[in-house]
């Protein structure tokens, strides 16, 4: 019989930040029972966290009992070709190990006291005195594989965004959102705006540049053209979802791990694993308005032994919308290759490409107090002409288990991204019926960089689990853009006027276009270095410590020239650097007095992003800094299936940037600004039937120091951002093949710019879906049917901060069939 040890390592490391934090914690057990004689009621522990991920038996088995102490005994060539599966997520031993062995035809038996013995399944037998245990599904143990390409859980227990470890939710004492793709798949998101929008409290849609840049409002807080990709940043470009495994989002500043990040929160996406088994799928979408959407994925090994794995993903899109003119095609693919030579090293490279033409929607403009009376789908550019864009994206990332409590990360992102403007951007009502508009034409190239390499281990002290972290990250992001018209302040006329109730379209002359003169042309740079360190320190298996910190080291540089003949030689003169260093803390606590619930708390400070935006004078903005107090519970009901977090939420940013009130097209500083609120998020299974996700937040989020305010903002609403605003999504399974689904969403009053000199409407919106599975053979077909606003209501999406209103879709439809196999 071969016995499996566990040995306790010594290794002792000391936190090079203390926690200036006294803590009056007392461990309250729970009420332990009558003494239990039997040797099955030993294995009753308290949960653990457990991170073992599926490898083979023997490996899994040492993981488990480093994190146990128990031992666990079988016969030799027992475990050999037996692969375990992942455990993640807080269990007792016996939930870990019955989770660990299901499906393997292996059982335990209780030998004595945190001792087991492994034997392959058997009957009892009425001779045998000690009982062999059958696998059992564990209560209040969720098995979420997010590999699986047909799981279709709501819940997803772990996240590794706010702790860059693969850390349980509801241990961790921060507000953690995470939307996976059956949610999308089941709302046919097409856009990642959709899933925030209508499955996370607080988020809006940001429209700085109109429909240009992927840009979200958290906690009333911009995120300032940027989204995270794995855990690295990018910058203004848009997501696919082809390739999307679930977006999560991170409330209140995260620079502690992540550095040049918005203090409102980020949006993470986590793209999809190559596979162990075969698996391919194709979907057509099809919808009114013109509305085609096509995607295909394929992946699974490519050698015998299945080390070497394949993943494509590829989508193309043809998506017009109720107004004429606007549409955006697309070409995406992205090609995976995973290696896994062996138990403590894997490899993963990427590549993405993206071709896009796209004719935007700048909106509608507000007139007095409120959003023109024109109709919603009025159009106010002249053609079927818009900006053409090219992303190469290659990604790579690998990671070293150096032994079962250390592990060794590393990724790396580069990606090349230009644009070829042209647009009719809207530059202010000249009277009751005549807008003016300027011509956007040229190029620009961003280029961002981004990597880090992380030290993840784990060890006890003196009864304390430790999970640590050690990292340091370097990310660069540069755009040049030469020999571009800007046309919105110098005079130029070379865009006629349109009236807004009467609009006539082809009447922009392109020869005048390019008859003026090149009035635009920018070199920006931005780099960022930091170091970070975190432990989560875990006592008594209910109180939770998550402490550290970052040091940055942040350098922005930008030259502009926006004069008549501006040339690009006149931006490099007037090129400045500016640096800024920022030690950012964090410090959070979690109590679960019982299993299903957690109180929490955090204190965070941050160093936000450059402020990139263009400000009249070319004086250069201050980078923004947050701090942000936040307490709140967690809850996982219904055996894991249904989780809940509410929070309660105290957030200040400085040096904030917002639409200049009194230059159309320009940006300005607000001075300090604070957001407090309360939200909710709700998603999971309450029945085997029935789904449910829900959010509601109050945001109450306004200018609190201007200086001398002259701008006139002081103690205004901050532009976009509701004070009320709430979710409905549901779907129910009728039979094995048939669901329906209802859904809606309410959003409260909005004021539409930094003065609150106009408001937009509420309104309520009510969404629907059913779809109908049919096997074919060992395939599957989907036929699915969503009807977005189905009472066709009117509403505005957004502003961009000035006069400009965003206005929302009608009633549609979008159908589509799915085939996977």
């Amino acid at each position: 019989m071969t016995q499996v040890q566990h040995h306790i390592p010594y290794a002792l490391r000391k936190l090079t930040l203390a926690i200036a934090l006294v803590l009056p914690a007392i461990a309250i057990p729970l009420p332990s029972s009558a003494a239990d004689t039997s040797k099955a009621a030993t294995l009753e522990n308290a949960k653990q966290y457990f991170n073992v991920p599926a490898q083979p038996l023997a490996n899994a088995l040492n993981a488990f009992i480093a994190t146990s102490d128990w031992q666990v005994g079988f016969p030799a060539g027992l475990a050999k070709d037996v692969r375990a599966n992942a455990v993640s997520g807080s269990y007792t031993p016996q939930q870990a190990l019955e989770k660990l062995l299901q499906g393997t035809g292996l059982v335990y038996r209780v030998t004595g006291d945190n001792s087991v013995t492994l034997d392959k399944t058997v009957e009892k037998s009425p001779q045998t005195k000690e009982t062999t245990l059958a696998p059992v599904t564990v209560a209040g143990a969720v098995v979420y594989d997010s590999t699986d390409p047909y799981n279709k859980d709501y819940v997803v227990p772990n996240s590794a965004s706010a702790s860059k470890t693969d850390m349980a939710i509801i241990d961790t004492p921060v507000n953690i959102q995470v939307i996976p793709k059956t949610i999308m798949d089941d709302q046919q998101d097409i856009k990642i705006e959709d899933a925030l929008t209508k499955n996370v409290s607080g988020v809006q849609r940001g429209y700085a540049f109109g429909d240009l840049y992927e840009e979200f409002k958290i906690r009333g807080f911009s995120t300032n053209h940027s989204t995270y990709r794995n855990g690295l940043r990018r910058y203004t470009n848009y997501s696919d979802p082809a390739n999307i495994e679930q977006v999560e989002v991170v409330k209140g500043p995260a620079a502690v791990l992540y550095g040049q990040i918005q203090p409102g929160g980020m949006v993470n996406v986590v793209t999809k694993k190559a596979l162990d088994k075969p698996y391919y799928s194709l979907q057509q979408q099809f919808g009114n308005y013109d509305q085609y959407r096509t995607t295909a994925a394929a992946t699974g090994p490519i050698d015998q032994a299945g080390t070497l794995k394949y993943r494509f993903d590829a989508s193309y899109q043809d998506m017009g919308s109720n107004k004429i003119f606007i549409n955006d095609e697309r070409v995406f693919l992205a090609p995976k290759l995973s290696w896994t030579p062996n138990d403590r090293f894997e490899a993963n490279f990427e590549l993405e490409y993206k071709h896009e033409k796209r004719v935007d929607d700048n909106g509608i403009p507000a007139i007095g107090d409120r959003p023109a009376r024109i109709p919603l789908n009025t159009y106010l550019g002249d053609g079927a002409k818009g900006p053409e864009m090219n992303t190469i994206l290659t990604a790579f990332d690998w990671a070293f288990k150096i032994n079962n409590n250390w592990q060794i990360k590393n990724r790396f992102m580069h990606e090349d991204w230009d644009i070829n403007y042209y647009d009719l951007g809207p530059n202010g009502m000249i009277n009751a019926t005549q807008m003016a508009r300027f011509a956007i034409s040229g190029k620009a190239v961003h280029e961002t960089y981004g990597t880090n390499l992380d030290l993840v281990g784990n060890f006890d002290l003196f009864g304390s689990k430790h999970d640590v972290l050690v990292g340091g990250d370097y990310s660069r992001r540069t755009r040049n853009a030469s020999n571009n018209r800007y046309a919105c302040c110098n005079g130029s006329t070379a865009v006629a006027p349109i009236d807004i109730f009467n609009p006539r379209y082809g009447v922009v002359s392109q020869v005048a276009i390019d008859a003026s003169p090149y009035d635009y042309t920018v070199k920006e740079k931005e780099e960022w270095f930091g170091l970070y360190f975190q432990d989560h320190i875990t006592l008594w298996n209910k109180l939770h410590i998550l402490g550290g910190g970052r040091y940055d080291w942040a350098n922005f540089g930008r030259g502009n020239d926006f004069n008549d003949g501006a040339t690009y030689a006149q931006a490099v003169a007037n090129y400045k650097d500016y640096e800024n260093q920022k030690f950012s803390p964090r410090v959070g606590i979690l109590y679960q007095p019982l299993h299903w619930l957690s109180l929490y708390g955090n204190w965070t400070e941050s160093l936000g992003s450059a402020n990139t935006g263009m400000a009249y004078g070319n004086q250069q903005f201050k980078p923004e800094v947050g701090e942000q107090f936040e307490g709140g519970f967690k809850t996982e009901l219904f055996d894991q299936r249904l989780s809940s977090t509410v929070a309660y939420y105290h957030l200040t940013k400085t040096n904030l940037k917002i639409a200049d009130p009194n230059h159309s097209g320009f940006q300005t500083s607000a001075g300090e600004a604070r957001s407090q609120g309360i939200e909710v998020d709700l998603k999971g299974q309450v029945t085997d039937e029935l789904k449910l996700v829900t959010t509601y937040a109050f945001t109450d989020a306004r200018v609190t120091e201007n200086g001398v305010d002259t701008n006139g903002i002081l103690g205004k609403r901050l532009a976009n951002i509701p004070e009320h605003q709430a979710s409905l999504w549901g779907t129910y399974q009728f039979t094995p093949k048939f669901k329906a689904g209802i859904g809606g969403v309410a959003v409260g009053k909005r004021e539409g710019d930094a003065k609150n000199t106009y408001q937009l409407p509420g309104y309520v919106r009510m969404d629907l879906m059913a779809a109908y599975v049919q096997p074919i053979g060992k395939s599957r077909l989907t036929t699915q049917l969503n009807v977005n606003n189905v009472l066709n209501k009117d509403y505005y999406g957004g502003t961009d901060g000035w006069i400009n209103v965003v206005t929302g879709n009608p009633l549609s439809v979008m159908g589509s069939l799915k085939l996977e196999y």
